[in-house]
């Protein structure tokens, strides 16, 4: 299967790893951004040089108006999606609980759990056949900091993403009569700048595999997820972690 795919936070990382593996594979590509837009028309210019149409949105995927601009914009320049990569995601500086601000944990919260519900429902809206769509897939960037809890570091984080965790399989059973597939990828300690300074090399021993993974890996399971090869899978999740 291929179409469109609406990748969110797709100007660098994962997002942006995503992106231009779907357009070598034939997907037409939108990707929001928040600030990046030189960075987000970078990959949209990298992924037209693979052949495909690609489109850069600026939005804020916690607040309800940008996302439904989003994705009205997506369906007016390049269809209705049949994919959604609700990769957009935060953390803040590491710390404990207990000397978190309550600006800081609802940020966290709105952009990794709140945002990713908007998108999901704002697609969904689309994308169901419910709805008068095709169907299609929906993958969500996860984190072993789910399973984890990120103790002593970003446990808010982590309580976000366990969030997003039960959204996949509850949505997974949600949107089978849909004709829309639901399931994760959950990353551990990927090579991007999601990550404060020292903190790969810091952990990167502790990885079975050896090495911090890269987001070409993490963007390979994504694609799978999205593809036909998948087509009797949902509610699934998928451990890009090297074994941690």
């Amino acid at each position: 299967m291929t179409g469109t795919v609406v990748i969110t936070g797709g100007s660098r990382g994962i997002g942006a790893a995503t992106a231009v593996l779907a357009a070598e594979r034939g997907w037409q590509v939108a990707v929001s951004f928040r600030e990046r837009r030189d960075a987000a028309e970078q990959v949209v210019r990298r992924c037209q040089e693979a052949g495909v149409r690609a489109v850069a949105v600026q939005a804020d995927v916690s607040a309800e108006d940008d996302v439904r601009r989003l994705l009205d914009t997506v369906c007016d320049q390049l269809g209705v999606p049949t994919g959604l990569v609700n990769n957009a995601g935060i953390v803040a500086p590491r710390g404990r609980l207990a000397d978190f601000t309550t600006e800081r944990i609802a940020r966290v919260v709105s952009v990794n759990l709140v945002g990713t519900i908007l998108c999901t429902r704002e697609a969904v809206r689309r994308m169901s056949v419910r709805h008068g769509g095709n169907g299609g897939a929906i993958v969500n960037v996860s984190s072993r900091a789910a399973v984890r809890g990120s103790p002593n570091e970003y446990v808010d984080y982590a309580a976000a993403k366990a969030g997003v965790d039960a959204l996949t399989v509850g949505l997974a059973r949600e949107l089978a009569d849909d004709g829309i597939r639901v399931n994760a990828v959950r990353p551990a300690l990927i090579d991007t700048e999601i990550h404060e300074p020292g903190r790969l090399a810091q952990l990167g021993h502790a990885v079975p595999l050896g090495r911090p993974g890269r987001a070409g890996e993490v963007a390979a399971a994504i694609l799978w997820l999205l593809s036909d090869e998948a087509s009797f899978t949902t509610g699934t999740f998928i451990d890009v972690a090297g074994g941690w």
